[in-house]
């Protein structure tokens, strides 16, 4: 019998690959159903607006049967663009022919924005997935080369160091059993458990079950973090497209509408592009490719320029810094100090005008440096607390939203914190205030 190692089957090889297609399948085709139920809901409303106006009747079953419908394309239009007509008939009342060229071609660059951005999404998904379902497989890859040398050769210690079962090597038997099971798992299957029926391979099926289980959290994970992403953007770009409309039926004329819509677009405009930002932020980090510089550095100076930028871009709020002692710090100064911004923002945003806000950069009962950001605003509920460094989690969507937020700041911060191997201390009580905290560890030379 020959000595050279079994080749892996190619099918295992691929099993990231299946992985990550399956789930960008799945990411896929919600975004797509996602687009036809937004396009059917733009005709409809389109169609019950006309005809409601043309009717004055307002209840859609019977303005179904009241009204024929029809669409009319005219080679008049500007360049080698149709002209579009929405033509109604009752028969109570004269026909009506209503302009929807610019409607129409409207939601085309609405369906071409909505492309745009399902490759956002779909980008943001395969670096999600491509990262996190091959390192959650890494040890499976590792379990299966050593099955291939354990069927080969038969020999466990030179195989798998430090893996005892009891005896001097598995048999072929129960190795091709354990590949039978691994093959026959289906990865699209919410309960899916490795099961071989051999007790002295109980210790693997245990360890691969928790691995499918990481796997799948994960995947969820990076589910729900598609889903809200497109649920936030989705928010932003239908007030766009609504104060495109209004421009283009009142606005030409009235300098006050035109105002307001171009006032309106720039915010959203702004608030698309500050998310994006924070999506990518945030992907970089979990896919591995966000480096951090780390340094020693003056925990006390970064505080008093977040403190001077904070008084020159913000005078409707007291600020108070303390800072006398200089406290030492070890980390990525510019990580470090976003992460800080973001508390001072929250901190401003949640805060009513002319109340303080007070910076520390202060030593721990530990002797570790510390970051504390204090604010007497509105606090946090209860049952908020521990959620508030969740993605996209706001405990008031729409105050949040009036407040410019998009929910991912604090989970940047965290994200920072965590690679910092720091943790926050958050104290709140509504109508009182929040203190938040952030505790970085001791740097290695003082």
């Amino acid at each position: 019998m020959s000595n050279e190692p079994k080749k892996r089957p190619a099918k295992d090889a691929s099993t990231t690959a299946r992985l990550q297609t399956l789930q960008i399948k799945r990411v896929k085709t919600a975004l797509f159903f996602s687009g036809v139920f937004t396009l059917v809901l733009l005709v409809f409303g389109f169609c019950y607006i006309q005809d409601s106006s043309y009717t004055g009747i307002y209840d859609p079953i019977r303005l179904w049967g009241e009204v024929t419908r029809r669409l009319d394309f005219s080679s008049s239009g500007v360049l080698f663009l149709p002209k579009l007509r929405y033509v109604m008939d009752s028969a109570s009342k004269l026909p009506r022919a209503v302009d929807a060229t610019v409607y129409f071609y409207v939601a085309i660059v609405g369906l071409l924005l909505a492309g745009v951005f399902n490759g956002i999404v779909s980008l943001f998904s395969r670096l999600f997935a491509k990262a996190q379902i091959s390192k959650q497989l890494a040890p499976l890859t590792k379990l299966a080369d050593t099955a291939m040398k354990l069927s080969s050769d038969g020999n466990l210690s030179s195989a798998a160091p430090g893996l005892s079962a009891g005896t001097d090597s598995y048999d072929e038997q129960q190795i091709h059993k354990l590949e039978s099971a691994i093959d026959s798992l289906k990865a699209d299957s919410p309960d899916a458990q490795l099961q071989t029926g051999d007790k002295d391979l109980q210790g693997l099926e245990n360890a691969i079950n928790s691995l499918i289980k990481r796997t799948r959290d994960s995947y969820s994970q990076q589910i729900r973090f598609v889903s809200d992403a497109s649920h936030e953007l989705r928010t932003p770009i239908a007030v766009v497209k609504g104060y495109t409309d209004m421009l283009d039926r009142w606005g030409k004329k009235d300098e006050k509408i035109l105002d307001e819509s171009i006032s309106a677009i720039k915010t959203e405009t702004e608030h698309m592009n500050k998310l994006v930002e924070q999506l990518l932020f945030l992907a970089r980090g979990d896919s591995g490719r966000t480096k951090l510089n780390f340094e020693k550095f003056s925990l006390s100076d970064m505080l008093r320029e977040v403190y001077e930028e904070s008084v020159m871009i913000d005078s409707s709020h007291k600020w108070e810094i303390s800072a006398k002692d200089e406290i030492s710090a070890e980390g990525d100064l510019a990580m470090l100090k976003q992460a800080t911004r973001i508390l001072v923002d929250n901190a401003a945003k949640y805060t009513p005008e002319g109340n303080l806000i007070t910076l520390k950069a202060i030593l721990d009962n530990t002797g570790a440096p510390t970051i504390v950001v204090q604010d007497n605003g509105i606090g946090i509920a209860g049952a908020d607390m521990s959620h508030i460094f969740d993605r996209f989690y706001r405990s008031d969507p729409a105050r949040g939203r009036a407040q410019g937020g998009t929910g991912l700041g604090l989970s940047i911060a965290k994200w920072i914190v965590d690679r910092h191997s720091g943790y926050f201390e958050v104290v709140s009580r509504e109508e009182i205030g929040t203190r938040i905290s952030i505790h970085l560890p001791k740097p290695k030379q003082l």
